[in-house]
């Protein structure tokens, strides 16, 4: 019984930190981005994507280290499906979501051709090896580097604050302070996910389910969190932008980066299960991407579709589990 209380406390005190340090790291990115006169989406796309990915990076390499590779790759695979279905469908729900050309022209193209990659890696021998961790870091590396240009082009553009000016109230806090609230949020949002994962799976192992269901669901979805949380606060204070780029970031990032680090450490070997769930988030990624591209949106009826379907995903991966 005191277990069950522990474990519960600690659950709660998890999705605190989560809240509250995506509320932070939010403010900070932002005040940053406008002090720096960098875009929101350079933001959303680089430093909130990877901050809000700590948790996801914890536990894939963790279990790359211990040999527990199908944990990794599901866990990516599934937050990647979280990310695009459930963050981008609550956030389109609190604000209708207007996706700025070029992340339809180049981010989110790049975040499926990311998607494709792994299909294609995975299909040929059925694992990713040392070399392919290594390509995947050197792409992610490459990606970063394209980010950074871009922010700098942008500080150039005299034009592209004004607008910004017109368009955005963001709350400006100095420099110093603005550092402080992403570090702050960032370790908030760590613990938070680590509290969070381990009291579900705590939870979720008393209940008997597998370890690969756990993966997909549980600690998906629990490192997740932090992704939802950030877009879902960007999106209620109109940072639009950060929200999307925070799950195009984070998507690009777990592929690359987590699963890149994770092969180099140990070669990842591929279960049928999971080619099936990556073509489905592909399927899923150019779904999504074709509904920004048609509309240059994402309204409340594209996120309950995105909703809806994600839950008949779950309903897929339960069955095939009991099966």
């Amino acid at each position: 019984m005191l277990e069950t209380v522990k474990v519960i406390v600690f659950l709660l005190l998890g999705f605190v930190l989560l809240l509250k340090g995506a509320d932070f790291f939010v403010e900070g990115a932002s005040s940053v981005a406008t002090a720096l006169k960098v875009p929101s989406i350079i933001i959303g796309l680089t430093i909130v994507a990877m901050g809000t990915s700590l948790p996801e990076l914890a536990v894939s390499v963790t279990a790359s280290i211990s040999g527990n590779n199908s944990l990794a790759v599901s866990n990516v695979v599934g937050s990647n499906l979280f990310n695009l279905m459930v963050v981008l469908g609550a956030s389109a729900l609190m604000n209708p979501i207007i996706v700025g050309k070029d992340t339809i022209r180049k981010d989110y193209p790049f975040s499926v051709a990311c998607a494709i990659a792994l299909l294609i890696m995975g299909i040929i021998g059925m694992e990713l090896g040392h070399l392919d961790g290594i390509i995947l870091l050197v792409a992610f590396v490459a990606f970063i580097a394209y980010q950074v240009r871009s922010a700098l082009k942008a500080r150039k553009n005299a034009d592209y604050m004004v607008a910004a000016a017109e368009e955005e109230e963001i709350k400006t806090v100095p420099l110093w302070l603005s550092v402080i609230y992403i570090i702050g949020g960032a370790v908030a949002i760590k613990f938070g996910g680590d509290f969070v994962v381990n009291s579900a799976v705590s939870i979720a192992s008393a209940l008997g389910l597998s370890q690969t269901l756990i993966g997909l669901t549980i600690v998906a979805c629990g490192t997740s969190l932090p992704e939802l949380a950030t877009s879902v606060v960007a999106a209620k204070k109109n940072e639009l932008d950060m929200a999307v780029g925070n799950v195009v970031g984070s998507n690009v990032f777990n592929i690359l980066m987590i699963l890149g680090v994770a092969a180099s450490i140990s070669p990842i070997t591929f279960l049928q299960e999971n080619i099936i769930d990556i073509a489905i988030l592909l399927a899923f990624s150019l779904l999504t991407w074709l509904l920004c591209k048609t509309k240059g949106k994402l309204d409340k009826f594209e996120g309950i579709l995105m909703l809806l379907l994600y839950a008949a995903y779950l309903v897929y991966i339960c069955l095939r589990a009991v099966m």
